[in-house]
């Protein structure tokens, strides 16, 4: 007896779990699908790739000047004094350093380049997830996933947030 009372107990949790999962409403959208769309977004990637494409250049042509000042260096190596050698090798690093730099500064992860993506795209990203948002509101759901990506959640009704009841829980 005790055992079909925990199993309908069970059954019934299922059940009604099963019953409230049904009553969220769920969508999925790409947003990189969105954005490929947007005449605003294309014409940024198009002035970004541009901007990376001119850096890129810039730096291989200043390792073709270090290319061309080691290889100098190495014709006349052997006709060098000591100290002329080693003045040689430190301009070659140092020239080597700061064009490691200037990759850095322009492609690095707070570079230039990011800094100009941050410029041109976070507003046209916003308008769209400012849409997703009014869009989800306006038809009830109560989350929206992103299909592209594993980001996950892009949209969730406040009251399925447990933060502050996490928070609780452990005393803060």
């Amino acid at each position: 007896m005790k055992l079909n009372t925990t199993l309908l107990t069970i059954l019934a949790a299922l059940t009604f779990s099963f019953t409230s999962a049904q009553a969220q409403k769920t969508g999925v959208v790409d947003i990189a699908k969105i954005l490929d769309n947007i005449t605003e977004y294309q014409e940024a990637q198009k002035q970004l790739d541009k901007i990376a494409s001119e850096w890129n250049q810039e730096i291989s042509m200043e390792y073709d000047k270090i290319k061309s000042l080691y290889n100098k260096y190495q014709a006349e190596q052997v006709l060098l004094s000591d100290s002329e050698r080693k003045k040689r090798e430190d301009e070659i690093m140092d020239k080597e350093k700061e064009v490691r730099e200037m990759q850095k500064t322009k492609f690095g992860p707070e570079g230039d380049l990011y800094k100009k993506r941050q410029d041109l795209v976070e507003p046209i990203q916003a308008k769209v997830y400012k849409a997703i948002t009014e869009f989800a509101e306006e038809r009830g759901y109560d989350f929206i996933f992103d299909a592209g990506s594993a980001s996950g959640i892009i949209f969730a009704t406040p009251k399925f947030d447990i933060t502050d009841d996490v928070m609780k829980k452990l005393g803060k």
